[in-house]
């Protein structure tokens, strides 16, 4: 007869956690004492609650070098000198009471290598660690009340099954047959290898245990090594992890490995998460369990580094799991009714220590098992950093659980299943700096956490007491069965006390008469009978007496009886007027709670749909809020970009006005500049003698004669100030722009323009101009002789505000070819002043003189200077 149980802690429909209540994860410090006193120290405990950190001689953590100490803050700190049971009543012992009243827990310790988290759970021989004085705890306190063996059986489903008595002895008597190893019984000697450990004085148990209830232990021990779970109390040969093998039978060389067979992590109906196919024993006694756990201790992974001479290279998860069930109402059986049964659990966390490959020196096989320790506490980190994020800033973020075994394994854990404790361990060396300081970072953040509080579990509703009255009972039964000898009912001593008063009387004599003439008999025999009957007078009168002093004394017990009933029904009366009022009083109490309740629904509703107006005006805020930003940094934008464009667009105007400011001053100049040449040019025609016939000389004549340059026209006076530049040669090796239009004319003169590096342009662009440093154009025109003269205007090339290029003409070279038959003209009027009486003459020629006009045009956007000359028309004689 079985009936299957499931744990109330989370039914389907409502987690058994109150969410408005929280609390904070409980993160405690110890700080291990120093391997040798001349070790130097980077952590100092300050108070109870507070350490101080500090970086070591010649260290430097911040970039402007400076020597800063750094504090953290814990629920409380354990300095070097403080033992196990100080540590055990205040971490561990107030969740062995939550285990006992039905509620979860998980307690882990965190930290580097080496800094004593397998000390702090399991001790040493002498001084036993949390883990050994909790299974004392545990038993010391449900002692009296464990079930026997098999009563509580868990299934495959992270369940509980209760069987009966009977169910239970045929179980125990079929594993007894099982030639299979038996679990380790509380009576045989204890391994001295770890008797030590468990040999706790304290006698430490809860005070206050439901003695109407029976209990069972179980307790399993796993372990997750490179991300895998395997389990520790399995009776299976451990295997190693082996390479892969090809077809060949070679391994293969890219240093793959096969892990061995693990365990599958899965969630039962309840959303809990356990492991499929753990090995979980029923113990019934302090030594068993700890039996249990050095079993399993043997077997797990463990290596020497550079560090730690027994380093451990998984997180150890020893798993404590007690199923209690309430008693019927005889107080006799377990109760079958599966609702009522408890299965609550504490885990212990031996966490792998974090660590750094270049201090461990770690290869191969080490360096991976390393960075698979490294990567589950990061995950472990990132879980707690998204669970604060969340529950600081409202976010909703998913925690990555299944990122690793440990954390997917403990999750519920953070869900509101239970208490949750970390006992963060520390290495005061100053070699473990580094990492001591993001481990007290990480235990600061935990801190923030908050967990869900677990609710009590619902009370059976059975009379309290069953177990005492069961036992009561059948101890008074055993005496009165030791008793059946003896006088046991009133008959018996009522008959006893008759014989006693017959005895008193004087014994009859012989009442045989043999002889006729006896005489002596019957009066022996009236006598005897006369001293009976006074005596039976006697002792009726006495009777008589004693009955009627007995009459009178009850009646007036009666009559004591009957004043005391009177008083005790008035005192009853006054007693049930008072009961009367108080339930009026209770009456009315009730219903003004009721009202009050009804006001703090309706209030917790209001403020509900408050709230709810609240987060979304907030929401609302925020959003303007943010609209506003958006639109003050557009508004910013547009106004930085608008007064970009108007000052580019100021810049732009002020340097065209300023172009054509410069345009139209070179044009008056030109303008002027071409009237003064005509002037010159008519005013040495006017002036010519008119006896003289022009005439064109030679060509080898002007071959002779070095070539005159034209003078530069003078600037007007209010022009621009001109650069003054050095004046260089033609094979200076600058780079030229040379300006050739297509109306120019081959000339055949042995002397013939060439610059070197020369850009040759029909037009000139801006292009072209970018590029190079001087200006040449080459500009032809008839003279007044007939002949084509050839000018050579040179310029200076350089950048303008605007971005452009500007030429600034220098200097103007002339190239002249003459006839040595014609007649020869003055060009210029630094000639000496003709005679007198070569004014007519001069007067005379002046229309053949004006026969040939020349025409120029001022530059266009290039700058101060000519862009090109536009070629003379000539006019017939």
């Amino acid at each position: 007869m079985k009936a299957a149980a499931k744990t109330p802690r989370r039914p389907a429909v409502k987690k058994p956690s109150n969410p408005s209540l929280k609390d904070p994860v409980g993160v405690y410090c110890r700080v291990r004492p120093l391997s040798r006193p001349d070790q130097e120290c980077c952590i100092e405990v300050i108070n109870e609650t507070t350490v101080q950190i500090h970086p070591p001689d010649g260290y430097r953590i911040f970039r402007n070098g400076e020597y800063r100490e750094t504090q953290y803050s814990f629920k409380e700190v354990f300095g070097t000198l403080v033992v196990q049971k100080e540590l055990f009543d205040v971490v561990a012992k107030p969740l062995v009471e939550d285990l006992i009243r039905g509620k979860n827990g998980l307690l882990f310790t965190y930290g580097v290598t080496g800094s004593g988290k397998t000390h702090t759970m399991t001790g040493s021989p002498g001084d036993g660690g949390l883990l050994p004085r909790c299974l004392d705890m545990i038993f010391n306190s449900i002692g009296p009340f464990q079930a026997k063996r098999f009563v509580f059986k868990l299934d495959d489903k992270n369940g509980v099954d209760v069987q009966c008595e009977v169910d239970a002895l045929l179980e125990r008597q079929k594993r007894d047959a099982m030639p299979v190893p038996k679990t380790p019984s509380g009576k045989r000697q204890i391994d001295p290898e770890f008797a030590d450990m468990i040999n706790v004085q304290d006698h430490c148990k809860v005070e206050e245990v439901d003695e109407d209830n029976v209990y069972s232990v179980f307790v399993s021990y796993i372990e997750i090594y490179n991300n895998y779970i395997y389990d520790l109390l399995e009776e299976a040969p451990f295997e190693p992890i082996k390479p892969k093998w090809n077809n060949c039978n070679t391994p293969v060389r890219n240093g793959d490995f096969i892990p061995p067979q693990s365990k599958i992590l899965r969630e039962d109906q309840n959303h809990n998460m356990y492991v499929t196919g753990c090995t979980e024993v029923e113990v019934k006694s302090t030594e068993e369990a700890f039996e249990v756990f050095w079993r399993g201790q043997k077997k797990r992974r463990i290596a020497n580094t550079q560090l730690n001479r027994e380093s451990s290279r998984s997180h150890s998860v020893f798993i404590i799991k007690l199923a209690q069930a309430p008693l019927d109402a005889d107080g006799d059986n377990v109760l079958q009714e599966k609702e009522q049964i408890t299965l609550s659990q504490l885990s212990l966390v031996d966490l792998a220590g974090s660590e750094r490959t270049n201090r461990t020196k770690a290869e191969g096989n080490r360096l991976r098992e390393a960075g698979n320790i490294n990567q589950s506490l990061m995950t472990l980190r990132t879980c707690i950093e998204v669970l604060r994020e969340n529950q600081m800033y409202g976010t909703n973020k998913m925690v990555p659980y299944r990122d690793s075994k440990l954390t997917h394994l403990f999750k519920n854990y953070f869900d509101g299943e239970g208490k949750v404790r970390m006992i963060v361990c520390v290495n005061p060396k100053a070699e473990d700096y580094e990492e001591s300081l993001q481990v007290m970072r990480f235990a600061e953040m935990t801190q923030e956490v908050e967990v869900a509080r677990p609710v009590d579990r619902p009370l059976c509703g059975l009379t309290p007491g069953r177990r005492f009255r069961n036992q009561a009972f059948r101890e008074e039964l055993s005496r009165k069965l030791e008793m059946r000898g003896g006088p046991i009912n009133g008959e018996t001593e009522e008959q006893s006390v008759s014989e006693m008063f017959l005895q008193n009387f004087p014994p009859l004599p012989s009442c045989e008469l043999l002889d006729v003439n006896d005489d002596q008999t019957l009066p022996k025999l009236i006598e005897v009978l006369e001293k009976r009957h006074k005596l039976r007078q006697m002792l009726s009168e006495e009777f008589a007496k004693n009955v009627l002093a007995f009459k009178t004394m009850l009646q007036d017990f009666d009559s004591s009886i009957v004043s005391k009933e009177n008083y005790i029904q008035g005192k009853l009366s006054e007693k049930e007027k008072t009961i009367a009022g108080q339930k009026m009083e209770l009456e009315r109490l009730e219903k003004k709670i009721k009202t009050l309740e009804y006001k703090i629904e309706i209030l917790e509703k209001t403020a509900t749909i408050y709230e709810e107006d609240k987060r979304n005006l907030q929401q609302e805020l925020e959003s303007k809020s943010q609209k506003l930003q958006r639109q003050a940094s557009d508004k910013r934008r547009l106004e930085a970009r608008l007064q970009g464009m108007v000052a580019e667009t100021t810049m732009k105007w002020e340097k065209e006005c300023e172009r054509r400011v410069a345009a139209k001053q070179l044009e008056m100049q030109n303008k002027l500049w071409v009237k003064d040449e005509k002037l010159k040019q008519l005013k040495a025609i006017v002036t010519e003698p008119k006896n003289e016939k022009p005439e064109r000389p030679s060509r080898e004549r002007d071959r002779e004669k070095p070539v005159q340059r034209s003078a530069s026209p003078s600037p007007a006076p209010n022009a621009p100030p001109v650069r003054l530049r050095h004046r260089r040669s033609r094979s200076a090796g600058e780079r030229w722009v040379d300006h050739k239009p297509p109306s120019n004319l081959p000339t055949e003169t042995v002397m013939q323009p060439h610059v070197p590096h020369a850009i040759t342009v029909a037009a000139a662009s801006e292009k072209a101009l970018a590029k190079c440093d001087k200006y040449m154009l080459t500009h032809q025109e008839l003279a007044s002789d007939g002949e084509i003269e050839t000018k050579l205007i040179k310029g200076d090339v350089f950048k303008t505000r605007g971005g452009g290029q500007a030429v600034q003409f220098t200097e103007i070279e002339t190239l002249k070819q003459e006839s040595p038959t014609g007649r020869k003209r003055r060009s210029s009027p630094s000639n000496p002043d003709p005679p007198e009486d070569a004014a007519d003459s001069e007067w005379t020629d002046v229309e053949t003189r004006c026969s040939v006009a020349v025409e120029m045009r001022a530059g266009s956007a290039l700058g101060p200077g000519y862009q090109h000359h536009a070629q003379p028309k000539r006019r017939k004689p």
